[in-house]
């Protein structure tokens, strides 16, 4: 080994052992190095649930000017936070932005996470909740899911058995509605129950990334929660919410988190000054009122989700039941083998089974909704690939 390495050796040696601990996030194989890696011309990346109509035409308008570029951002966010506040009835104090919801997630993290402390949320859970909490020297209590088997709603998160979970140590507890990756939820009633019983002094983030996928008729029923609505009446609740699903700004990152100003205060903290650029700001300021876009990438994803979950079915495949824009399936093989072998067919999916998954999803591949030519696409590749790999394996 050089000095060099030897030197770069020990100072990894040097970070934090809970730091030196976290398994990086993986992420998914671009486009151009499948492309590279397999020769291919036509791929279709159903991995990262990203809106298949693309950004909103409104966004696209608003970052045509590129003026601007050698000014800082609004660092206070002024105008996005005002919009937010008009559109769902809030007070700019409220509300905190964030580079990606993700950053959102990682800010509560830091503000109220430490050595000592703990962060309660589900298997099966968004794998940021483990890393953000790993990253503070935090303990991750991973409460075991509802069985595959149940009736209702196979791998959803067990509220009782989450509040069960809460002890002395418990500062945060994270919740995504839908899940991701499983697409499952909680319905108002059991949330609004888990959030009475809620010690006050624990953070409760309500992660609402897909939130705006959600039939309107769910929430008009009471099936489905109103986050928003209920961070105003629970000071505990921060809810946190995106602009790269179902606006189509993935490549921009940002979102917003709404909790009781005092809360959002300790957010911004621990907020970098400048963590949302111009562009981003501007795109999601026009995204926001595009409402005829909202309503068309909404119905398009509907019709996409209903026809992926009747076709998996058809096959004799097992699908998780899904609000989000994506479908969750068992395919009865190692998920990495059936992606593996998509990828040949030109079309990435995400194979499940990560650190945090306690086994059960080991199979489970998890798609996008895509156009209906690309929910077709995976289809034919599934088939091809299925029928190949249980020849092969016996």
């Amino acid at each position: 080994m050089s000095a060099y390495d030897r030197i770069g050796q020990q100072l990894s040696d040097q970070a934090l052992d809970y730091v030196r601990a976290i398994s990086p996030y993986v992420i998914g194989k671009p486009v151009d190095e499948v492309a590279r890696e397999f020769g291919l011309t036509d791929i279709i990346k159903l991995a990262s649930n990203e809106n298949p109509l693309g950004a909103s035409p409104r966004a696209r308008a608003a970052v045509r000017s590129l003026d601007d570029l050698n000014i800082y951002p609004d660092g206070s966010g002024y105008a996005l936070k005002t919009a937010i506040a008009k559109k769902f009835d809030l007070a700019p104090s409220a509300i905190t932005l964030g580079n990606g919801s993700n950053d959102l997630l990682e800010l509560v993290a830091r503000a109220y996470l430490a050595p000592g402390r703990n962060a309660v949320f589900s298997a099966h859970a968004f794998a940021v909740y483990a890393l953000a909490t790993q990253a503070t020297g935090a303990q991750a209590k991973i409460v075991p899911a509802l069985s595959p088997d149940h009736p209702t709603m196979p791998y959803g998160a067990d509220l009782p058995a989450m509040a069960a979970a809460i002890d002395a140590d418990t500062r945060v507890v994270f919740l995504a509605n839908p899940n991701n990756p499983t697409g499952t939820w909680v319905d108002e009633p059991s949330l609004r129950q888990f959030l009475q019983t809620l010690p006050s002094d624990i953070i409760m983030v309500l992660d609402e990334a897909y939130s705006e996928y959600v039939d309107r008729a769910f929430y008009a029923d009471g099936r489905f929660p109103d986050g928003l609505a209920l961070a105003c009446e629970f000071p505990n609740l921060v809810v946190t919410r995106s602009f790269s699903k179902i606006y189509g700004l993935a490549a921009l990152r940002v979102g917003f988190a709404v909790g009781h100003p005092q809360v959002i205060a300790m957010l911004d903290r621990v907020r970098q000054p400048f963590n949302v650029n111009s562009l981003a700001l501007r795109a999601a300021e026009a995204a926001l009122g595009d409402e005829d876009f909202i309503q068309h990438s909404r119905a398009v994803n509907a019709v996409g989700l209903a026809f992926m979950v009747d076709a998996l079915a058809s096959r004799g495949l097992s699908v998780i039941p899904s609000l989000a824009n994506f479908v969750t399936v068992n395919t009865g093989l190692p998920a990495g083998l059936v992606f593996d072998a998509l990828l040949r067919e030109g079309v990435i999916v995400r194979p499940l089974g990560g650190k945090t998954d306690t086994g059960g999803l080991s199979c489970h591949i998890r798609i996008t909704i895509g156009t209906q030519a690309q929910n077709e696409r995976v289809l034919a590749a599934m088939d091809r690939v299925l029928t190949s790999l249980r020849a092969t394996t016996g």
